[in-house]
């Protein structure tokens, strides 16, 4: 069994994944960003929960075995400074190599991490569902001051509309079957996102209509994969302010993390 840390390490190898302000490390090491009001816990970059899920997936597998740190970028140790001081994350290194670049990292995941491969699956219509879908949440945001905008006919409602009707005809715990692959660890984070910022600053939620997304939710929140990865509401509502150059209320910084993790209907597990 290979030795990940998270980073991400393994006895054979040490894969780190450095994000921005948080870092995570994987027994082939994994670093991911930091919280932006907490240095210690996990930020709200949507690709290091990614490639988290990727790997903790194939930790429970037991083809690695994983460990997570985190690393303040506001206060990041001297050898990441010296190593990587220009270089923005997510940044994965096994075996001393750096991978820089996220197709790069996928690929690497893919094709060096035992197991990797089996969770690459290709199928071009939930691809396209999936990497469209964090646009439309940013033009929701882009438009939440604008009371002319109605979110419930924003193009966002739309595509989630597109994805309840996939798992509808799919009608598997997951975007392509019953197992997990690459495409749930990218489209999760974006639907917490959806959740969490989009009721924030737009008033948006998702329908309760949608029940075959909402179903699909609710196994996604059963899964350690996710719950581990999971930044809190206030770090995902914090990295949408940054963006927008809004800065954060005294009392939010001295929140307790709260995860919004319930679901509106109810779902039969069987």
């Amino acid at each position: 069994m290979n030795d990940m840390t998270v980073l991400f390490s393994s006895h054979a190898r040490n894969l780190y994944i450095w994000e921005l302000k948080l870092r995570r490390i994987c027994s082939g090491k994994k670093e991911s960003r930091a919280s932006t009001i907490d240095g210690r816990r996990k930020g709200a970059c949507l690709f290091c929960q990614e490639y988290f899920m990727d790997l903790y997936l194939l930790a429970e597998l037991k083809t690695i075995s994983l460990k997570v740190t985190t690393v303040d970028m506001q206060k990041p140790p001297p050898d990441f400074r010296t190593n990587f001081q220009a270089t923005p994350p997510p940044i994965l290194i096994d075996n001393g190599d750096a991978i820089l670049e996220n197709e790069k990292i996928e690929r690497h995941i893919m094709k060096n991490i035992p197991g990797g491969h089996n969770l690459f699956v290709q199928d071009k219509e939930v691809a396209t569902l999936v990497e469209n879908l964090f646009s439309k949440l940013k033009l929701l945001l882009l438009n939440a001051k604008d009371k002319d905008k109605d979110p419930k006919s924003s193009s966002l409602m739309a595509h989630l509309r597109k994805i309840d009707e996939h798992l509808g005809r799919k009608g598997t715990r997951f975007l392509t079957g019953d197992t997990m692959c690459c495409f749930d660890c990218e489209l999760m984070p974006r639907l917490q996102h959806i959740r969490v910022a989009g009721k924030y600053f737009a008033d948006f939620e998702i329908p309760e209509t949608l029940v075959h997304l909402w179903r699909y939710m609710h196994h996604m929140y059963r899964l350690d994969a996710f719950l581990q990865s999971c930044p809190a509401d206030q770090d995902i509502i914090n990295h949408y302010k940054l963006q927008q150059s809004m800065k954060m209320k005294k009392h939010e910084e001295l929140e307790t993390p709260t995860f919004t993790t319930s679901i509106p209907i109810e779902v039969n597990d069987d």
